[in-house]
């Protein structure tokens, strides 16, 4: 047996008993388990550490020894495994052969029908939302694995649902050739009978009309229970399936669920070549991602796309991708669905339209407290037991306490919400849960969490609110207490920043409001290579902040005095880095200067000594040793001495520049000593531009030191990182100096190349000094 038939295995087992698949990490940690490695190994190659291997096979093994009976252990997993299979009369990797194309991707699925049923169960119910294939693959399952099936198509409209009396006298007449008689009880005792006899499938399908808001038979239908007990009796030879969108919670019957999972990407492309439709790899993921995999949409979209577009998918994604409920199947195949949930429970209803306003993009899953935030108005007694209503229909997805609608049923709900008179206050209730759960911005999930509060803002058209939530100050991981738009770029997240705060700027109200945000906007027009747009920001930010200073009606409080005192002076050695960019060195020498002015000894006084690294470094450009020594040695040994304890976080970006300012002043070991702090930092905080331009500086080292092969590593990984978040004021930089390390090493082919790239970064940012700088070098070696 290989690892992969084991791993579905032991995947339907965990999901039979818990509900959930295996992780991504368990199903890695088995398939290495099967092969022999060590949890050392395992770790060291997948980036874990060997505890935590450790952990997550301890809690495996408790779950397989408790269900298997024995104890599982890492070195008698596989041999277990292997003999509890083999004791089954049909292998675990048993598949069927379709009958016709419209049966694809399902041997995990059948797979997993065996298992259950090798292991006595009676009564399956296939459940998930519509679409999905339940029906296909019961029928598909039952009628090449028995002799005689007996179906029942459970009517869509409750009041036209066949009774069991009536179902059990027709199996009797029309398919087991046996008489009936008049009372029910007599007709169940003769079909079990029959069940103990002969090898029958039995297939109910579409159940859940007959079905309450809490999953038990509605009062008319209760004979169902009776008949489902002599269908699931230990003696008797049947298999039930039983297709459903809502979970049966008879607590009387003994019966299995198994959540249908969707098609995987692959299956749908085996459809759709199948069917010869025209699809690229790219079309294929987003159009498989937005209909979650679902069967239904697949051949119905199929239909669609040969009948109105000639086959060509990539056309009809084109045209149709903002609306995923296009074709009106899919339209009815929801509609159905929700409408139902409107008549028979109002509140699911009302969760399930609010549950609409949630992205599910940047956060795909919603945390339960997400959840129970939409459900303000309902005693905390009855949230629980209204969620589970959705989840027991197939309508909310959950995965580890984290929720998610899929992407066809959550535009449905949108829809729905949009037409009611609650579009604005559950934006709103939304957006207070995001703002309100996240304290305190610790990695990127935090940062992308806490922006999700912006997106509701915007969609009921608040910009000032909008704007606050990129504006609010938190506490981040490098002990700064930021706005969320400075720790988000931090983050390395320079494009939602970006995206998020011109959409808003030209839209909101308040001075001070406005400063802030020029103030951060600047900063990344800079980092994307916008250097002239960053300094038009910066010096708007500056006018707005005086502006509010002087014009404020009262008197304004301290801190307001404070914050826009702070975004002047920031202001001002923002545009000095900017000049450094441009290799303006002596406008970027004043501008630290007027800040170091403004900043020294008063409450804003950790500014001026950022202002005094960076007037060092120019100094260190301009052949000025003496005076750049003179500045940068107390701030130096406050480092050393931890006198400056914000180094670790507030002073993070400025330690590289130190750096940089030794390595010209020919100091390496301290030099060594700052780009090693700062490196340590950035790796442990994920400060992915300190972590590129300290790699990047430390090549330059080793360059000196004629340690070409790590230079080389070096520069690669800061060029990786920086494209990465689109930095490309640093990218250019890096270009240049790996073109002067291959210069270095005479490999002129190579230097020229990087001098060229960075030639065309340094012309796109309009910064004709730098563009001469890498001329300069270029020419070396043309001569």
């Amino acid at each position: 047996m290989d690892a992969e038939a084991a791993l579905i295995w032991v995947d339907s087992l965990v999901l039979t008993k818990t509900g959930e698949r295996l992780s991504q990490l368990q199903r890695t940690i088995l398939q290495q388990v099967w092969q022999g490695r060590k949890y050392l190994e395992i770790a060291e190659y997948y980036g874990y550490t060997e505890g935590h291997i450790k952990d997550i096979s301890s809690e495996l093994w408790k779950l397989l020894s408790r269900e298997l009976g024995e104890k599982i252990t890492k070195i008698s997993f596989r041999s277990v495994v292997e003999r509890y299979l083999h004791s089954f009369d049909r292998p675990v990797t048993h598949q069927i052969q379709p009958k016709s194309n419209n049966f694809i991707g399902r041997a995990e699925a059948i797979a997993h029908l065996n298992n259950l049923s090798d292991r006595g169960n009676k009564a399956i119910v296939i459940q998930g939302e519509g679409g999905l294939g339940k029906t296909t693959l019961a029928q598909q399952y039952l009628h090449q694995g028995f002799e005689v099936v007996l179906e029942l198509l459970m009517a869509k409209e409750t009041q036209n649902i066949t009774s069991a009396e009536r179902v059990v006298e027709e199996w009797l007449k029309q398919d087991l050739q046996q008489e009936s008689g008049v009372e029910f009880g007599v007709n169940l005792a003769r079909l079990k009978k029959q069940l103990q006899t002969r090898k029958i499938g039995i297939l109910i399908d579409n159940l859940e009309p007959a079905l309450d808001r809490q999953g038990q038979f509605i009062s008319p239908h209760r004979s169902y229970v009776d008949l489902l007990r002599v269908l699931t009796d230990s003696r008797v030879q049947a298999t039930v399936l039983i297709t459903s969108r809502d979970r049966l919670c008879e607590p009387s019957i003994n019966i299995e669920h198994y959540r249908l999972p969707s098609l995987t990407q692959e299956s749908w492309q085996q459809f759709f070549s199948i069917q010869g439709t025209n699809i690229d790899l790219a079309t294929l993921q987003k159009i498989h991602a937005a209909y979650g995999g679902n069967a239904k949409a697949m051949g119905i979209l199929c239909g669609t796309i040969q009948a109105d577009f000639a086959g060509d998918a990539i056309a009809y994604w084109q045209e149709n991708h903002e609306d995923l409920l296009i074709p009106t199947d899919l339209k009815n195949l929801v509609s159905s669905q929700v409408n139902r949930l409107k008549s028979i429970d109002p509140q699911a209803y009302r969760l399930f339209c609010r549950l609409g306003c949630y992205r599910y993009q940047d956060v795909a899953k919603i945390p339960i407290q997400g959840v129970l935030a939409l459900l303000w108005d309902v005693p905390t007694f009855e949230q629980r037991q209204i969620i589970n209503s959705l989840r027991n229909r197939s309508l909310l997805e959950c995965d580890r306490n984290e929720y998610y609608l899929h992407p066809v049923i959550r535009a449905e709900a949108i829809s729905q919400l949009r037409t009611s008179d609650e579009w604005v206050t559950v934006n709103h209730k939304a957006a207070e849960f995001w703002t309100n759960s996240i304290e305190t911005i610790e990695t990127i999930k935090d940062g992308l969490q806490a922006l999700e509060a912006y997106y509701h803002y915007i969609a009921v058209a608040d910009f000032n609110k909008a704007a606050k939530v990129i504006l609010k100050t938190r506490n981040n991981q490098w002990r700064q207490y930021l706005p969320l738009g400075s720790t988000l770029y931090r983050l390395g997240l320079l494009q939602p920043v970006l995206a998020a705060i011109t959409g808003v700027i030209n839209r909101i109200s308040g001075d001070r409001h406005l400063s802030e945000m020029y103030n951060i906007l600047g900063d990344l027009y800079w980092i994307v290579g916008n250097i002239h747009q960053a300094i038009d920001c910066q010096e708007k930010a500056i006018t707005l902040a005086t502006q509010n200073l002087t014009s404020l009606a009262l008197p304004p409080s301290q801190h307001t005095i404070y914050c826009l005192k702070m975004i002047e002076i920031d202001s001002l050695l923002s545009i000095g880095l900017y000049k450094i960019d441009l290799w303006e060195l002596t406008a970027a020498a004043d501008l630290f200067q007027n800040a170091i002015a403004l900043a020294k000894d008063t409450p804003h006084h950790r500014w001026a000594e950022k202002a005094t690294v960076c007037l060092a470094l120019i100094n260190s450009y301009l052949g000025c040793s003496k005076k750049s020594c003179f500045l940068l040695e107390p701030i130096y040994q406050a480092i050393l001495t931890k006198e400056v304890p914000e180094y670790t976080g507030r002073f993070a970006y400025f330690l590289q520049l130190i750096g940089q300012t030794y390595v010209n002043l020919k100091e390496f070991e301290k030099a060594d000593e700052m780009y090693h702090r700062a490196l340590f930092f950035a790796q442990e905080s994920h400060y992915t531009q300190v972590q590129a331009k300290t790699l990047n500086a430390l090549a330059e080292i080793n360059r000196r030191k004629k340690l070409f092969v790590i230079a080389i590593q070096q520069h690669l990984e800061a060029i990786t990182l920086l494209e990465s978040i689109g930095a490309k004021c640093d990218l250019a930089e890096a270009y240049f100096q790996l073109g002067l390390t291959y210069k270095k090493m005479n490999k002129q082919d190579e230097s020229i190349t990087n001098f060229n790239q960075a030639i065309q970064l340094f012309t796109n940012m309009q910064a004709p000094k730098q563009v001469e700088k890498v001329l300069k070098e270029k020419i070396k070696i043309l001569e």
